[in-house]
């Protein structure tokens, strides 16, 4: 898949008019059809106007090729760890909720039990095997420090999730480091949780957060890995457009010069 056609036909091309009559001669062509600029992300002429102008100092830095890859890749995890946020501040709140009327909800519960029995039964599944329902009733038995506690701990681990999804939504290199950090930290966690009984949202679990963590570590050169940070910001200049035509444009500049430095060495 090309990404960057793909983003192109979501979101529009990104044309710009350097004000450098060289540089602007390379993005530039003229058609039967009117002007036509070259977009920063795909390399396509776009005929019409501009989207931006300015010098090439203020050109936006549009990413393009893997890099654009990418970043759709990093967003796709940032919206994984705001869905989790948002499971574990809805938990929280519960544990909350719970805390303030244990009592009415150990009532109602009591009540409700049975019924959930039978409709287990018509299923074929146990409950009193299930770890959900043994919680459930545990949950009951704790003290109101206890779930302040719990509540407490839930928030901080959402808080976490929504630190790690800003930076990789944003795409910050502090927020790469810090997601492989706050994910590492709890992989022997969901290892010892399978140790106990695999399932499928458990295994699936760990399965995406080691990828990512690899994927991270590796891709982005964190830790001195692959390059490390030298590779890392070398790698995001070289793919900008605007830095690779303002490269070609000093470089025939120079060509006269060492022609006439070649000339005079004869």
């Amino acid at each position: 898949m090309d990404f960057s056609l793909w983003t192109c036909a979501a979101r529009g091309h990104e044309t710009y008019a350097p004000t450098e009559p060289e540089l602007a001669a390379r993005l530039h062509v003229p058609t039967p059809a009117g002007e036509s600029w070259r977009c920063l992300r795909c390399g396509d002429f776009v005929p019409g106007e501009p989207r931006r102008s300015g010098p090439a100092d203020d050109a936006p830095e549009v990413p393009r090729g893997h890099l654009l890859r990418d970043r759709i890749i990093m967003r796709l995890l940032a919206a994984e760890r705001i869905v989790r946020a948002l499971v574990l501040i809805l938990l929280g709140a519960g544990v909350l909720k719970l805390r303030g009327s244990r009592e009415h909800w150990k009532a109602n519960w009591d009540k409700d039990l049975p019924l959930i029995r039978q409709l287990a039964d018509q299923i074929g599944f146990n409950p009193d095997h299930s770890k959900i329902i043994k919680g459930i009733d545990k949950a009951f038995t704790f003290s109101p420090t206890v779930l302040t506690w719990v509540a407490v701990a839930l928030f901080a681990y959402a808080a976490i999730q929504l630190t790690e999804a800003v930076g990789l939504w944003l795409v910050k290199r502090w927020g790469e480091y810090f997601a492989v950090i706050a994910t590492s930290i709890f992989l022997p966690l969901e290892i010892y949780e399978l140790t106990e009984r695999i399932t499928f949202l458990r295994a699936a679990a760990l399965i995406v957060n080691l990828a990512a963590v690899i994927w991270l570590l590796w891709s982005k050169s964190l830790f001195g890995l692959n390059g490390g940070a030298a590779k890392y910001y070398a790698e995001h200049h070289s793919e900008s457009l605007m830095t690779v035509e303002r490269a070609a444009v000093a470089a025939e500049s120079e060509r006269p010069t060492e022609r006439i430095d070649t000339q005079r060495a004869h």
